[in-house]
């Protein structure tokens, strides 16, 4: 797979800039960037059920819209359900970090902590949503290292295989409102990384002048500096592309791929079942020698006095629509589960769950879920590792010790719905015959299990001893001789 580095190198007629804009003049048509944004607007509730219009037959065979005819829209939020409950089951709980050495775990519970996880959490809903997340490492003003959420339709990837594990280089685009004078305008901000550094332009919003340096913002600068003696300060680039992506799985393919034809019948059937509900309560007339013969005046006496006029052999019937109701509950009722047996959720209003499911039933209902959240899992893995590169570099750079060859685990701790009572018996049953770290770990009333170890111990060292019978000096008597 040919890199920009190696089109540059190879002496191309395109300068770096006029590729860029190639790149991105490419990604503003790219179907991916299509699914991104229709990813954002299912999660949001903006779904293609909300465009519908009614239409009848006009002159001259014309369709045209009625707007006397009722039009519900009406929007079930599937998508938003299925990718917050992946989350919360596999993103909602703190990742344990597992290492042998505790010098850098303690360094690495600083790093990764509580804001960590939030952080996590929303690449997590990107990653669902539009396929992949992107997170980009940083140094802030108070020079710590600091993790910022790139939102992923503002990154275009430039990888060096056809795989998409390893980044040749990173172009950011994104919109940047300013005032001139009374008038608010938008200027779009270009930003190509790679491990050279960071380059900067500005392009015009119609976008046919092409990039231009940004020298307000600085052309051209290193990825990040370091202060040394007095004041000195040393441009300073990671060896790597500071941007890590985090998939929701290896095709890079968000959840809307799957499931919008499926959410947006499901919107249509109970929009169409709605209106027919509102503009057909009794079904339709047939009208004979009516006096008049607008038909929109007898609708109107019928609703305001109850009774029309007729003449001579004049008469008023109707007929009844068999509307089928049962047909379009098994209809939606059969989406529902195709909804979330291919986007691998848990239908918690379904009646297998009954009052107290057991514990095998409930890893039965949790199957597709947790089939999703391996895969997720194994793509965040991926990601983490590449971030842990970063976060062994910097420590190396502040304190000076290499963690590197160090082992990590990070454990994703599963948010699963259990059978409490079931569970409390279980640990009750093995008592004695695994550890009690192991049995307090799998507790359902404990959430840190290194924590309640130690407040285990704090509660025995207060405990009284147990009598013995035997006095201070362990003479029968108390006598000492």
């Amino acid at each position: 797979m040919q890199t920009i580095s190696d089109i540059i190198k190879a002496g191309a007629p395109m300068t770096l800039e006029q590729i860029i804009k190639q790149e991105i003049d490419d990604w503003r048509r790219s179907p991916e960037l299509k699914l991104m944004k229709l990813g954002q607007q299912y999660y949001g509730g903006d779904h293609e059920v909300l465009k519908r219009r009614r239409e009848v037959i006009g002159e001259g065979g014309r369709k045209v819209e009625d707007k006397n005819l009722a039009n519900r829209r009406l929007v079930h939020m599937f998508i938003r359900k299925l990718v917050d409950q992946k989350i919360g089951y596999l993103l909602s709980k703190q990742p344990s970090i597992q290492t042998n050495n505790e010098a850098y775990a303690s360094e690495l519970s600083d790093i990764f902590g509580k804001a960590f996880l939030r952080l996590l959490k929303n690449i997590g809903k990107d990653a669902i949503n539009n396929g992949i997340g992107w997170l980009h490492v940083y140094y802030n003003d108070t020079g710590e290292l600091a993790f910022k959420r790139i939102s992923p339709d503002e990154v275009i990837p430039l990888w060096k295989d056809s795989a998409h594990t390893e980044l040749d280089g990173v172009i950011r685009t994104y919109e940047l409102d300013y005032y001139e004078g009374m008038n608010k305008r938008a200027i779009t901000k270009v930003e190509y990384w790679d491990n050279t550094g960071v380059r900067r332009y500005t392009l015009d919003a119609i976008g046919s002048v092409g990039l231009k340096s940004d020298e307000e913002a600085g052309a051209f600068g290193s990825h990040f500096s370091a202060m040394e003696g007095e004041g000195k300060e040393t441009p300073l680039n990671w060896e790597q592309v500071p941007f890590i992506p985090f998939k929701y799985n290896d095709d890079e393919l968000p959840l809307i791929k799957v499931l919008q034809s499926l959410v947006d019948d499901y919107d249509e059937q109970r929009s169409d079942n709605s209106n027919n509900i509102a503009d057909l309560p009794n079904g339709i007339y047939v009208l004979k020698d009516y006096d008049g013969t607008d038909l929109g005046e007898f609708r109107h006496n019928l609703s305001r006095y109850r009774a029309v006029k007729v003449q001579g052999d004049g008469d008023v019937n109707t007929l009844t629509l068999d509307l089928n109701p049962e047909a379009l509950k098994q209809h939606v009722e059969q989406l529902r589960k195709d909804i979330y047996e291919f986007g691998r959720g848990v239908d918690t209003q379904s009646d297998k769950f009954g009052s107290s499911p057991s514990g095998i039933a409930l890893r039965f209902l949790y199957a597709d879920l947790d089939l999703d959240a391996n895969d997720i899992e194994n793509e965040f893995q991926a990601g983490l590792e590449q971030l842990l590169w970063f976060v062994d570099k910097h420590i190396a750079n502040t304190i000076g010790t290499d963690y590197s060859d160090v082992s990590v685990d990070f454990i994703f701790n599963r948010d699963m719905m259990i059978n409490e009572t079931e569970a409390v018996n279980n640990v009750k049953s093995s008592v004695g015959i695994i550890s009690d770290e192991t049995l307090i770990a799998n507790h359902p009333f404990v959430t840190d299990p290194a924590d309640e170890l130690a407040r285990m111990e704090k509660q025995k060292a207060l405990e009284p001893a147990p009598y013995s019978g035997l006095n201070p000096d362990n003479s029968p008597n108390g006598a000492g001789g």
